[in-house]
């Protein structure tokens, strides 16, 4: 195991290798400790080395005296405070077997950790970093993440902190977290890949899989649709086709215990709900289009904003094993 005090060079005169493994996003927040904590679990579980890193950008400040003219912080001054945030988080997890390494990157903290999720297997971050001077090292990324990275990311809000040991315990009773890993479908690919990923999380955790299809509430919001809906008629297709998925997986992940429901309300609502005793949330980064696309749509960033757990958004790519999807019945239709 690294030493957490040894664990990254104050001089760095090479290039470091890409990381391969889970990136976490520091800053010193309790935002980004919880982060931290989550990250080094996942690392442990998935037997993969773990990569702290924060970045900063060089502030310059425009003169107001007579003489005009700019300004500028010591950048040595930003990197040792920020190595000095490494070292302190380092040390958090050091009793952890992990190989751990920390880096201190001069860039945007969105473009750094973009950049790294190209080789990275996992990036996870804080839902919002620190505020004042001490910001500036990794500042709010959350937002820019999870639709752009080229690996799936997870969020974890502050709100996990009881759940994984962090802070002072809460006053009132924490919910019961079941083992469990929920994702949520509205039947397009960018859902179906989520759902393999999904499994494979809570197949590797020893976990369940639960599957929630959300159908947004009739409502006036829908008077602009051109005949009534038949919602009986609705849901029954709809479980039919979420049925067919369920064989599906099934067939790929015999092992696993799945759980399908289908329920009435809105997708964030019923997301962040299930995401207040689940283990993890497993979302797509978008949805399906037109009157399917209230299933589930466009809600991640809402669902991320407000989950009171982590959040894992997964970017849709090719997978074969979507390939025989159509074998095991209908599909849901745009």
């Amino acid at each position: 195991m690294s030493d957490p005090q040894e664990s990254f060079p104050v001089a760095q005169p090479d290039p470091i290798p890409a990381p391969t493994g889970i990136v976490v996003g520091i800053d010193g927040s309790d935002q980004s400790n919880c982060a931290l904590v989550w990250a080094a679990r996942e690392a442990k579980l998935r037997k993969l080395p773990l990569h702290l890193v924060t970045a900063y950008t060089v502030p310059i400040f425009a003169a107001s005296g007579l003489d005009g003219g700019y300004a500028t912080v010591d950048d040595d001054v930003i990197r040792q405070g920020a190595e000095a945030v490494l070292r302190e988080a380092a040390a958090k997890i050091a009793h952890d077997e992990l190989d751990i390494d920390a880096r201190v990157e001069n860039g945007d903290a969105a473009g750094v950790l973009l950049e790294m999720s190209e080789t990275a297997e996992l990036l996870v971050f804080g839902t919002r970093g620190r505020g004042g001077f001490i910001g500036r090292l990794l500042g709010s990324v959350s937002s820019a993440l999870p639709a752009h990275s080229k690996c799936p990311t997870v969020t974890v809000p502050l709100s996990c902190a009881p759940r994984l040991g962090e802070g002072q315990p809460p006053k009132s009773p924490m919910p019961v977290i079941e083992k469990v890993i929920t994702v949520g479908v509205d039947g397009s690919d960018q859902a179906r890949y989520a759902v393999l990923v999904a499994a494979e999380q809570a197949e590797r955790s020893g976990f369940a899989l639960r599957i929630i299809c959300a159908v947004q509430p009739y409502t006036g919001s829908l008077a602009w649709m051109p005949a009534p809906v038949d919602r009986e008629a609705l849901f029954a297709e709809i479980q039919i086709q979420l049925d067919a998925g369920e064989k599906w997986l099934r067939a790929h992940f015999p092992q696993l215990p799945i759980e399908v429901k289908l329920v009435e309300g809105s997708a964030v609502d019923v997301l962040v709900k299930a995401s207040e005793t689940s283990e993890l949330l497993v979302m797509g980064t978008r949805g399906r289009g037109g009157f399917a696309g209230m299933m589930l749509g466009s809600t991640t960033d809402g669902v991320r904003h407000h989950a009171k757990g982590p959040v894992m958004v997964v970017r849709d790519r090719e997978d074969p094993r979507q390939n025989d999807r159509s074998a095991f019945g209908p599909l849901l239709q745009a």
